[in-house]
C-alpha cells in the first residue's frame, strides 16, 4: 500500500506500521483530552494501534467520520478543526476555524463538515475534502446542539436567543430557516435516527422542546412544560448530553438536569411514561443497540458509577465502579460489548453487556470520548 507522507504532525506507533490495505469497519478513536492526541483502537482484538498527537485542546472533543470511515474529523475546544485518516495513521489537514467550539457535524452526503463555535458563536461549513471554508453563519450568540439532518441540511441552537436554525445546502448556498421561541438557554439537542424529531434541553426554564422537521413549517413543540430544575434551584455539577440519549423502542430515555433520574418519554406523543430513579445526576444514559439496556453514567462526585436500566421494567439491574471519573461509553456496533473511558485512571476498559464481566483494560491517557467508524452510518452522530 503507498504510504502518503504529509508531515503536518507527529505520529507515535504503538505497533509497526501496517504493510497490507487495512479495513476501518473495526477501528475507531479514542480522544484523550489531556495531551490533545487520539487513540486508534481495534475492536475484535480489544488493543490500541496507534496514537496521533498534534491535535490542540480536547478538553471537549468530539469527531465524525466520513461515509467510507477512512477520514475522521476531529472539533477540538481550542477552535481547531483536524482531519485525520485513520488508514495511514496521519493527520491530512487542520484548521484552527474559531476561538472556542463546541463539537460538529458532517452532512448526509460527506462533502461539508459543519462546526458550531462560543467564540465568536455561530457555525462555519468546511469542504470536507480540503477543509476550505464553504460558509460562514453568524448567530450573535453561542452554538449549541449542531447535527445533520437529511437533504444536507444542519441544525443547531442558540443559547442566547433561544432560536434553532436550519440551514439547507441542497442548492449550493445556504438557504436558513429561524425558529424563535424554543425556550430559554437550550443546553444541548439530538435528533432521531430518522431525522424527524430535533429536541432541546432548556437550561433557563423547566421542560424540553421538540420539532418536527418533517413539518412544512416546524413549530416549537413543548415536552414536559413542568420539569425541570424547578423553582427552586438545584445545583447542578455537570451538564447532561442529550446527545447521550436514548430510544428504546417506542420510547426517549433522557438525562434529567439537576435530578438523580432519567425520564422516559413516548417517542410519537412525546409525553412521560416514567422515571428512574438513579445513583446521580445522569450524564449520558446510552441505549445498547438493540435497545434492552439503557447504560447510565453520572456527574461529579459520583461520577465512579455505572448503573444499568432494564428497558422493559425501567428498572435498575445491574450496579458497578470502573474507576474514578467516568466519562463515556460506546457500544460495539451490535451491542455485545461496551467500552467505557476511566479518565483519572488512563483506562479504557471493556465489559460484556450480558455477563457484565470486564474482558480487558487498554492503556489511555485521561480517555474520554470513544468513537467507533459505525458512526458514519448513522444520522445524528
Amino acid at each position: 500500500m503507498k504510504h502518503f507522507i504529509l508531515g503536518l504532525a507527529a505520529t507515535l506507533m504503538i505497533t509497526t506500521a501496517q504493510a497490507e490495505p487495512t479495513a476501518t469497519g473495526d477501528l475507531g478513536l479514542v480522544i484523550e483530552r489531556a495531551k490533545g492526541s487520539v487513540l486508534l483502537v481495534d475492536q475484535s482484538d480489544r488493543a490500541a494501534l496507534a496514537r496521533i498527537e498534534g491535535l490542540g485542546d480536547l478538553s471537549h472533543a468530539s469527531l465524525v467520520y466520513s461515509p467510507d470511515e477512512r477520514f475522521a474529523y476531529v472539533f477540538g475546544r481550542d477552535g481547531g478543526l483536524t482531519k485525520i485518516d485513520i488508514v495511514t495513521r496521519q493527520i491530512v489537514n487542520r484548521v484552527v476555524q474559531a476561538g472556542n467550539a463546541i463539537g460538529g457535524a458532517i452532512s448526509d452526503d460527506g462533502k461539508l463538515v459543519a462546526v458550531s463555535n462560543y467564540e465568536p458563536g455561530g457555525v462555519r461549513v468546511f469542504d470536507a475534502d480540503t477543509l476550505e471554508m464553504v460558509a460562514d453563519i453568524p448567530t450573535d450568540s453561542k452554538t449549541i446542539g449542531l447535527v445533520d439532518a437529511p437533504g444536507r441540511r444542519f441544525v443547531f441552537t442558540m443559547w442566547d436567543t433561544g432560536e434553532t436554525w436550519i440551514a439547507d445546502f441542497a442548492k449550493g448556498a445556504p438557504e436558513i430557516t429561524k425558529i424563535p421561541d424554543m425556550g430559554k438557554n437550550p443546553y444541548d439537542a439530538l435528533i432521531t435516527a430518522n431525522g424527524r424529531t430535533y429536541i432541546t434541553g432548556l437550561f433557563g426554564e423547566d421542560g424540553l422542546t421538540a420539532l418536527d422537521l418533517w413539518a412544512e413549517t416546524p413549530e416549537p413543540i413543548r415536552v414536559l412544560p413542568d420539569y425541570g430544575r424547578g423553582q427552586e434551584e438545584m445545583p447542578v455539577y455537570k451538564m447532561p448530553h442529550l446527545e447521550g440519549w436514548a430510544l428504546t423502542g417506542r420510547e426517549f430515555v433522557l438525562p434529567a438536569v439537576g435530578h438523580h433520574e432519567v425520564l422516559w418519554i413516548d417517542a410519537d406523543t412525546l409525553t412521560e411514561t416514567g422515571r428512574t430513579k438513579t445513583h446521580g445526576q445522569p450524564v449520558f444514559a446510552m441505549a445498547r443497540p438493540d435497545g434492552r439496556q439503557v447504560w447510565v453514567n453520572f456527574a461529579h462526585p459520583l461520577n465512579d458509577t455505572i448503573q444499568v436500566i432494564d428497558s422493559v421494567s425501567k428498572q435498575i439491574i445491574h450496579e458497578f465502579k470502573p474507576g474514578p471519573a467516568v466519562l463515556h461509553m460506546e457500544f460495539t456496533p451490535r451491542g455485545h460489548e461496551v467500552w467505557i473511558s476511566v479518565r483519572d485512571a488512563n483506562k479504557v476498559m471493556v465489559y460484556d453487556t450480558h455477563s457484565f464481566e470486564k474482558l480487558r483494560e487498554i492503556d489511555a491517557d485521561s480517555p474520554s470520548g470513544i468513537f467507533f467508524t459505525a458512526r458514519a452510518h448513522r444520522t445524528g452522530l
